[in-house]
């Protein structure tokens, strides 16, 4: 399996792509400069553009992993940009090239404002702030959607929840870097049929080639239920004290 994995430079893409570099070809993609190459890992420069270039990226890959984190160096129009333009384009070209599936790292933020006592599961509206970056993963999601709503090409949507780099003290969404390649990795390898493929859409449940997955590690009083994903995907995530 060969996959293309955006956003190179976030600390999520750069964890992310060595550990699928196990048994697969990664290819590590960024906007603006070339990111580095290492041992079992391509790279490539992309602004990720509505031309050519955007169609041999993805030419010949098995899948993509899109990374809808902001830059947070980034103003707010070049933000929701790359999260609509840049996401519409990077969907067009696979669809065109026929990429089996699609996966769009979202964030568990844009469901952040319910109350910390209510059961938060996929079936609810999201509900995020109105400026980036909760707004970013929104919008980005609802360009997932439609394409896959579409039936251009297999989309499946991990919220992830709010990372634990080094030692910071993890919060109850919190998400391990390991776990959340492991959720990844699942969803690469998931063989979803149409029986299984189905979300809430418009009140109605039915196969729509979009799935929401919400992804947190197993730590004490955990904000967001990921039943769904230890379900259909296999999640597994490690106990954490």
């Amino acid at each position: 399996m060969r996959v293309l994995v955006t956003g190179a430079g976030s600390r999520l893409s750069q964890e992310l792509a060595p550990a699928l570099a196990a048994g697969r070809g990664v290819l590590l993609t960024g906007r603006g400069v070339a990111p580095s190459a290492r041992a079992g890992i391509e790279a490539a420069r992309s602004d990720l553009g509505h031309d050519d270039s955007t169609r041999a990226l993805v030419r010949g890959v098995d899948a993509i992993v899109h990374n809808g984190e902001a830059e947070a160096a980034a103003t707010a129009s070049e933000q929701l940009d790359v999260a609509m333009r840049c996401t519409y384009n990077l969907l067009q070209a696979a669809a065109v090239e026929r990429v089996p599936r699609f996966i769009f790292l979202s964030s568990l933020s844009i469901m952040g404002r319910y109350g910390a006592d209510m059961a938060v599961t996929e079936r609810w509206r999201p509900a995020p702030a109105a400026e980036p970056p909760e707004l970013t993963y929104h919008l980005g999601e609802y360009v997932c959607r439609e394409f896959a709503r579409e039936r251009k090409i297999e989309v499946v949507c991990l919220r992830l929840g709010e990372f634990v780099w080094g030692g910071a003290a993890p919060s109850t969404s919190a998400l391990y870097p390991d776990d959340a390649a492991h959720a990844v990795a699942r969803a690469l390898d998931w063989k979803a049929d149409e029986d299984d493929s189905t979300q809430w859409w418009n009140g109605t449940f039915g196969p729509t080639g979009w799935d929401i997955f919400h992804i947190q590690s197993a730590v004490p009083n955990p904000r967001f239920l990921t039943t769904e994903a230890r379900k259909r995907l296999a999640y597994s995530p490690k106990q954490r004290p």
